[in-house]
């Protein structure tokens, strides 16, 4: 029944296939229809629009004003040579004033278009120009000549040809409008008759099409009723589904349970035999096979967890690597499996390569592991090279890793489906070789979650070459300091001018005491339009520009610093924010920034970072005491807090600690308006500076919250807004309360409560 409701709902029998033809057929005819009616429409109004155009211009009515004048002026010379004695010079000027003013009515481009048929028109008007130019040297703006008895009865003489002409060109203009719009109105008449069918047609298709789509509606609810029954039982078949999806998830939750167990005793145990007294050959043995077997827990936390792999939630966790360092352990641990089958492994790394970049150490082993297996797995004969290079051309600023074998190779077909889950060439060469067929596919997976990617060009029987090319920031060698005993005392050492772009007060205030504790001198910014205008009117040593603040970002104050004339735009940039995400570094290096420090930023990082960039002096701190067993290590983080009162001083936290939390109240307020606003944008923003500083001073579950608030109002949380504000609130509230009992914060004093 299911296969007859799926085949139904899939194909159309003939008699659907007809309506629907049918149903087009009228929609088309309608449509055309509506077309004709709207083109009849269009023609009524232009020529409506044309009768009321030549109406207007009443171009008889012009023809007839001036042979009036003409007469009326000829009438005033007549007058004039008729009695001598008088002075006819102002009347016979206004009368040829207004004559000349008629002229101006008739003489133009429109009325030359309407009165191309008469032949008359146009040597009418010029004789009539030629009047007007004789004319004018006695009636003109500036006359000429004086006028005498002579030359006005010339001028008579010749306004008496114009008589004529006239009265004939007034007669022809009279008459040739008014056929034309006769005939306009006539067309009127009949395109409003064609409209009128046309709308009465439009009447009989609508009939028709609403006819047709109620029984297209009727149709459609009997096909309704079929796919309710199919969706009820694609929702027991569904339910079946994840039921057995559930139980799969318990099984392999069980055997990584399973797998992990041994893991943990084998690492602890060998945790063990790392404290006995050993040999450097069995040291070395040792911790080839500790990082062998960390890298293999570390993949199987990865392979054995479906959920992860399916939903792509795997991420990148970059640090500071040592890469040469790196691709030792990876020959290493590779060249026991090479020689096992008689191959050697060669391995190059080019002296432009970058030693310390920020990657993330494991899925750089996992995919490098991965390519090097693959090589070792089907070459039978020869070797496997490993070569690590700098990327040129569209590859710069990449570090490229190729793994070249003399293996078996494969043709075209075998390429293009070689990076596919569970793909491993053919039948035979997985039976002779072994394996799953998902270490490429996770390899290229985890490339392009890192930004690079990973190629391969081979033929058979000429080996294989795959390429790796992954973007690494590149960046300094970690001091060694860090990891030295404080020496109690304050060392020599260059005081350092630093600017700091920070927009939250808090962290401003640790980070002023951190690098006063130094001895460096820091200026400071609440946004990044104030940092380049400090850059661009002071000189200064090194930039901590956080990346998310408000009216200009880290990223774009970076790109305008960079724009300063030397010797302000190359000095050092180090991004400081409380995320390192891949995509946070990638537009930290492409804005121009030299380096990234996740907060907080505590003291020996923020020493160590200094005496990279102009060499500062070391702190003077007591050695922080080990961390007691905490009980709340959900809601603080003492290691931090035991570091910052280490780093500076018990009071100094407290006042900081004081000062976060009178501030939260308007930060909240500012929150639920933004979210009340839908303002996302906005809450993201102070969301963000919130978590960095409840980093800086070691509030965990503020941290988390506020995470949570970011990701609400990015819209990838499941909660609303709202819900995560309150649940802020409240943790807010709590991490208070929990700070006063343990005497990090001075207990608020009570205050009465009036209950409604």
């Amino acid at each position: 029944m299911n296969q007859e409701l799926i085949s139904e709902g899939s194909h159309q029998s003939p008699r659907d296939r007809a309506r629907r033809i049918w149903l087009s057929l009228i929609g088309f005819a309608l449509a055309l229809a509506l077309l004709g009616a709207a083109y009849v429409q269009w023609r009524q109004y232009d020529l409506l629009d044309g009768t009321t155009h030549f109406q207007n211009d009443a171009l008889g009515w012009s023809f007839f004003q001036l042979e009036a004048e003409q007469l009326r002026l000829r009438n005033e010379m007549q007058q004039a040579v008729l009695n001598p004695q008088e002075d006819p010079a102002q009347k016979l000027q206004l009368r040829y004033d207004i004559f000349v003013s008629r002229l101006g009515l008739v003489d133009h481009e429109r009325a030359a278009r309407i009165m191309a048929a008469q032949a008359s028109y146009a040597p009418t008007m010029a004789q009539v120009r030629t009047f007007v130019k004789h004319a004018d040297r006695y009636f003109g703006e500036t006359p000429q000549a004086k006028l005498t008895p002579d030359t006005l009865k010339a001028l008579q003489t010749e306004l008496d040809t114009l008589s004529v002409p006239l009265h004939d060109l007034s007669l022809s203009a009279s008459h040739l409008l008014y056929e034309r719009v006769t005939q306009r109105n006539n067309a009127v008449r009949t395109q409003s008759k064609q409209g009128i069918a046309l709308t009465f047609f439009q009447c009989v298709l609508l009939l028709v099409f609403a006819f047709v789509v109620l029984r297209q509606f009727r149709a459609l609810l009997q096909r309704r009723e079929r796919l309710e029954i199919l969706a009820d039982r694609l929702t027991a078949a569904r339910a079946e589904a994840e039921s057995a999806s559930r139980a799969k998830s318990v099984f392999l939750a069980n055997m990584s349970h399973e797998i992990r167990t041994p893991f943990h005793g084998l690492l602890g145990m060998m945790s063990l035999l790392q404290e006995t007294p050993l040999s450097s050959q069995q040291a070395g043995y040792l911790h080839t096979a500790k990082e062998s077997a960390h890298h293999l827990l570390a993949i199987l936390n990865d392979i054995l967890d479906i959920s992860k792999l399916e939903s792509g939630s795997l991420h990148v966790v970059p640090e500071p690597v040592d890469l040469a360092r790196l691709v030792r352990d990876v020959d290493a641990l590779m060249r026991v499996q090479a020689q096992s089958k008689g191959l050697s492994l060669n391995v190059t790394m080019d002296s432009d390569v970058p030693r310390w970049v920020r990657a993330d150490p494991t899925r750089l082993k996992q995919i490098l592991f991965n390519m090097l297996s693959n090589a070792v797995k089907f070459t039978a004969v020869g070797h496997v090279h490993l070569r690590v290079e700098a990327g040129t051309g569209p590859a710069a600023g990449c570090v490229v890793f190729s793994v070249i074998d003399t293996g078996i190779g494969m043709d075209e077909a075998t390429q293009a489906r070689v990076f596919q889950r569970f793909v491993q060439g053919d039948d035979t060469t997985s039976r002779r070789h072994g394996g799953a067929g998902l270490g490429l596919e996770i390899s290229r997976s985890l490339a392009r979650l890192m930004g690079g990617d990973i190629t391969v060009k081979s033929a058979p029987g000429e080996g294989s070459t795959f390429v790796f090319s992954v973007p690494l920031l590149k960046i300094g060698p970690p001091s060694a300091s860090a990891h030295l005993p404080p020496t109690g005392s304050e060392g020599p050492g260059r005081m350092l001018k630093v600017l700091v772009a920070e927009d939250h007060p808090v962290n401003r205030i640790y980070l002023e005491a951190v690098l006063d504790k130094l001895g460096h001198q820091a200026v400071f910014a609440e946004n990044g339009e104030e940092a380049v205008r400090a850059a661009q009117e002071q000189d200064f040593d090194i930039v901590l520009m956080d990346l998310h603040m408000p009216v200009m970002d880290g990223f774009a104050a970076a790109r305008a610093i960079r724009a300063l004339p030397l010797p302000r735009g190359a000095m050092p940039i180090v991004a400081l924010t409380a995320d390192a995400f891949q995509d946070s570094q990638e537009q930290a290096r492409l804005a121009g920034m030299d380096e990234m420090i996740t907060k907080p930023a505590h003291l020996p990082q923020l020493r160590d970072l200094l005496v990279r960039y102009g060499g500062a002096p070391s702190a003077s701190h007591a050695p922080p005491s080990a961390p007691a067993p905490d009980s709340h290590a959900d809601i603080v983080d003492r290691a931090t807090v035991e570091q910052f009162h280490a780093t500076l001083s018990p009071q100094k936290y407290t006042a900081l600690l004081g000062s976060f939390f009178e501030s939260q109240s308007a930060m909240l307020s500012r929150l639920r308006e933004s979210a009340d606003a839908g303002d996302r944008s906005t809450v993201w923003n102070q969301a963000h500076a919130l978590k960095g500083a409840a980093l800086s001073l070691g509030l965990r579950a503020v941290v988390e919250q506020a995470e949570e608030v970011k990701q609400a109002a990015a819209g990838t949380a499941r909660p609303n807004l709202h819900t995560t504000l309150d649940s802020l609130e409240r943790h807010l509230m709590i991490t208070r309360d929990l700070c006063q009992s343990l005497g990090w914060l001075p207990a608020a004093p009570a205050q009465g409560r009036t209950v409604n």
